[in-house]
């Protein structure tokens, strides 16, 4: 059992925060990022709720979820906006979060969320990021990826996601048609939802999302230079093929 846990001793208090954790076999990664929200989230007792999905596990990403007094769910979708929207099913909070497993936040992200949301002036948004590492083909790779996506969606942001519960189920979640680039495509979606709300979509930069770079690892910092039918798969966002090879039939996510 970790020190810190999300398991709420005091039941009668509102959940503000539900954060949602799509995880296929994440021994290695998840333990970080429990605890990264766990720092976050002392400036809310009892009042952040971590849904893990679990999807087709066969590790201990379900025992160390648990460990940190998690809410667990077991989702077998090879389709992240199914997995992620599934956790919202369940969800109690106020506000929604989404991240990664293999993600860490920074200490004031849940802060930086509240402050930005009770404002009024908010539909939601995402945060600035970080790889855990950099170089040069990191940078390349990565900037070959986000350019397309900025072109097509016009908002693109990292891996963290943040609005209301109420706002999230306006636009129906996650767009369950898409394998990839799910999330530009939901960020897209809910700025435009936004404008109609008269709010804005933000951008937390005063708090960060640090992220692995596992696959930079496993496929090479130039990765994307060599293989630039990936950008494709990610523009049109429903390639089975490219998908199931980058996250479904891989270690993670």
């Amino acid at each position: 059992m970790t020190d810190t846990t999300f398991a709420r001793s005091n039941p009668q208090v509102p959940v503000k925060f539900s954060i949602l954790i799509p995880a296929h076999n994440e021994e290695h990664y998840i333990p970080k990022c429990l605890q990264s929200i766990a720092t976050a989230a002392l400036p809310f007792p009892n009042q952040v709720e971590v849904i893990v999905i679990l999807n087709r596990c066969t590790d201990r990403t379900e025992e160390i979820a648990r460990s940190f007094g998690c809410i667990t769910l077991k989702n077998d979708s090879k389709n992240l906006s199914k997995i992620r929207n599934a956790g919202a099913q369940i969800a109690n909070g106020e506000y929604l979060v989404t991240i990664d497993a293999d993600s860490q936040m920074t200490d004031l992200m849940l802060v930086e969320i509240d402050r930005h949301l009770s404002l009024g002036t908010y539909i939601g948004g995402g945060v600035a990021g970080k790889f855990e590492r950099v170089s040069l083909g990191i940078i390349v790779s990565a900037i070959l990826l986000i350019v397309p996506l900025l072109i097509k969606y016009g908002a693109v942001s990292v891996g963290i996601f943040w609005c209301r519960k109420i706002d999230f189920d306006a636009i129906g979640g996650f767009n369950e048609r898409m394998l990839m680039a799910e999330d530009a495509d939901f960020a897209h979606r809910l700025k435009k939802w936004g404008k109609q709300q008269h709010k804005k979509y933000g951008t937390i930069k005063k708090a960060q999302m640090i992220t692995s770079c596992r696959k930079f690892d496993k496929y090479g910092d130039w990765g994307v230079v060599k293989k630039p039918s990936i950008i494709w798969a990610y523009l049109k966002g429903t390639d089975r093929t490219y998908a199931d090879e980058t996250y479904y039939e891989d270690q993670g996510r």
